[in-house]
């Protein structure tokens, strides 16, 4: 993907920022804006640097709100000369108005008059300097904020954040790595920067990528679990969320969406950071399988049969025999710490001996068992391999996800293989059973029964 290179650019020096990395370079693709949620210090202002870097000759801009900002800071100072010709114009050179990137920390502080002035800007690309509407060139707007707003009069200006990312600070894991990590200066290399050219075209192409009915199956089943959970998905953020995916395919050089293109849904349709999770085993269980494995039925198969093997290996010898005697006469014999052979063969004699007809029944309930697992134990490799081709194969998928898929399904494929060797065990458990000289019994034991 040619798109490889100005990932790697955004995440270059940065730990557990696969995800936050892709869905702001996906964003600035499509033309969205990207909110970050997280306590300061997790390289989200680092994020929005580097993407500017990404885009040559792309103005900057960076401000931290708080509830005393005022319009000037953000949108540039009133121009005199407009008034004293009695225009109320900003000079905005060096200013939003003028920045293809730019970044506002604790962007929901920021009073009325800025965020009315800001939700036009975002949503419609222009902005109103005195008696004229200009557009604004704004690639991607990148806020940042500690807290998804509780205030209702803020919820329409958070909806114009189409991916809201959570960051968190780097794990226990990662935390030698960040004490060791130099950021990287300087300019992004050539290879990964995004021209004006390529954006636009990108664009275009992404106008005639299909989605297909598998595609459509998906999102309706998301916008269903949406409506269980209570969740209120407005009618342009659906539509937004379908170009974001038309964009991620076109950017693959594909002609259709693919379904593994909606990792990206748990950023667009989870209302706060705490729904994030939710939505994304969602995503997991729906398009990765990354289901856990449900063999209880089974494995209690495979219980029943090792403890019916053990009860009949136990098992004493018949009423009418007298092996059991002649077994404690020969441990009298031989004493406690001398045990001969011939303590060894009264001993076998001791235990039940079993008919042919007896160890080929169980034999026979043991591989109709064993014939089912071996049936899902070549789905569930199957399985494995067709997912994990297709998350290697699909660019876009953060590298932590693929890891969590890998785990899944790795995990999954033991738990069949380890179940298949417990049942490969019993079939020589039976065979070998103490058998009777000669097979006198018509009757076959019953069948050995488990909860399914």
């Amino acid at each position: 993907m040619r798109w490889t290179a100005a990932i790697e650019e955004l995440e270059r020096g940065l730990l557990q920022r696969d995800v936050a990395a892709r869905a702001l370079l996906l964003a600035a693709l499509a033309g969205e804006h990207v909110l970050l949620l997280g306590p300061p210090g997790t390289a989200k202002s680092e994020l929005a640097r580097r993407l500017q870097r990404l885009l040559p000759g792309a103005h900057y801009f960076e401000r931290l709100l708080t509830r005393f900002s005022v319009p000037e800071e953000l949108f540039g100072p009133l121009s005199l000369k407009a008034l004293e010709n009695d225009r109320y114009e900003r000079l905005t050179e060096g200013y939003l108005p003028s920045a293809e990137v730019a970044f506002l920390d604790e962007v929901f502080k920021a009073n009325s008059a800025i965020l009315n002035t800001l939700l036009g800007l975002l949503h419609e690309r222009s902005f109103d300097n005195g008696h004229q509407r200009i557009r604004v060139p704004l690639v991607c707007l990148v806020g940042a904020s500690n807290e998804v707003p509780q205030d209702d009069s803020l919820q329409a200006f958070y909806d114009r954040f189409l991916l809201r990312v959570p960051v968190q600070p780097v794990d226990d894991a990662h935390f030698a790595a960040l004490l060791q990590t130099t950021l990287p200066e300087g300019t992004a290399h050539p290879d990964a920067q995004v021209s004006p050219a390529s954006l636009q075209a990108l664009r275009m192409q992404a106008t005639d990528v299909v989605l297909g009915a598998d595609v459509l199956s998906l999102l309706r089943a998301a916008r269903a679990r949406a409506a269980r959970n209570g969740q209120s998905v407005s009618d342009r953020r659906w539509r937004q969320t379908a170009h974001l995916l038309q964009v991620q395919a076109a950017s693959r050089g594909a002609a259709e969406v693919s379904p593994w293109d909606a990792w990206v849904l748990p950023l667009t349709l989870a209302a706060d950071p705490e729904q994030v999770p939710g939505w994304t085993d969602w995503f997991l269980q729906t398009v990765a399988q990354a289901t856990e494995l449900a063999i209880e039925g089974l494995e209690r198969a495979a219980q029943a049969f090792e403890q019916q093997l053990d009860i009949e290996r136990r098992a004493p010898a018949d009423v009418q025999d007298d092996s059991a005697g002649k077994l404690a006469l020969a441990r009298a014999i031989a004493g406690p710490s001398n045990e001969s052979e011939l303590v060894r063969i009264t001993s076998e004699r001791a235990h039940r001996r079993y008919g042919e007809r007896h160890v080929r029944a169980r034999v026979a309930q043991v591989a109709e068992v064993r014939e089912r697992v071996n049936t899902l134990q070549t789905e569930v490799h199957a399985t494995a391999l067709a997912v994990m081709t297709e998350a290697q194969g699909h660019a876009w998928l953060p590298p932590s996800w693929r890891l969590q898929i890998q785990a899944i399904h790795r995990r999954r494929c033991d738990q069949v293989d380890q179940l298949a060797a417990r049942l490969d065990a019993l079939q020589p458990g039976f065979e070998s059973l103490p058998r009777l000289a000669e097979d006198r019994s018509e009757a076959v034991p019953l069948p050995v029964t488990w909860q399914a």
